[in-house]
C-alpha cells in the first residue's frame, strides 16, 4: 500500500465526513498514527479497509462531540475553501448533494478515491451486490438529474 497516495484519499473521506479543513486533517492523521501504532501483520488486501475503518470511526467520534443533530443538520457553507466554492457552483455536485448520504459516501469511495469494490464493501459492510446495485442506482440517477439540467450524454 502507497502511504503517500493514500494520505489525500483518507483525507477527502474525512473531509466528506466532517465538511472541516482542519478537523480533517487533524483525523487523517490520527488514522495513519493509530495505523502505524497497531503493529499488526496486516496482508496487503486488510490494510487499506482497515485505515479507512479507523478514519471512519474516528470521524464518527468526533461527530458525536461535536453535534447533537445529525449529519444532514451541517451547514455546509460554514467552512469556505476557495477551491471547493467553484466546485459547489457545478451541476453535478449540487446533484449529488441530493443523493442520501450513503450514497454520496459510495461515490467517493469508488470514483473520487478509485477505492475498490471489495475493499468498499470491507469498510462499508456492503455485500458485493448491495455496492453494485447502489453505485449503479446512483448513477442512473445522476444520468437523468443531469439530463434535466440541459447536459446531454
Amino acid at each position: 500500500m502507497d502511504i503517500e497516495e493514500q494520505y489525500d484519499k483518507i483525507y477527502r473521506y474525512c473531509y466528506f465526513k466532517l465538511y472541516d479543513k482542519q478537523l480533517a486533517q487533524d483525523i487523517t492523521q490520527e488514522s495513519f498514527l493509530r495505523f502505524y501504532k497497531q503493529e499488526l501483520s496486516l496482508d496487503d488486501s486488510k490494510e487499506l479497509p482497515y485505515l479507512y475503518t479507523i478514519a471512519k470511526n474516528l470521524c464518527i467520534d468526533v461527530f458525536r462531540k461535536n453535534h447533537t443533530g445529525n449529519l444532514e443538520d451541517i451547514d455546509r457553507e460554514t467552512v469556505y475553501d476557495p477551491a471547493e466554492a467553484w466546485i459547489e457552483r457545478l451541476t453535478l455536485q449540487a446533484s449529488i448533494s441530493k443523493l442520501p448520504q450513503d450514497e454520496q459516501e459510495l461515490l467517493l469511495l469508488r470514483y473520487a478515491n478509485d477505492v475498490s469494490i471489495s475493499f468498499i464493501c470491507k469498510i462499508t459492510g456492503l455485500s458485493r451486490f448491495a455496492v453494485y446495485r447502489k453505485l449503479s442506482k446512483s448513477l442512473k440517477w445522476l444520468k437523468e438529474e443531469l439530463k434535466k439540467e440541459g447536459f446531454s450524454e
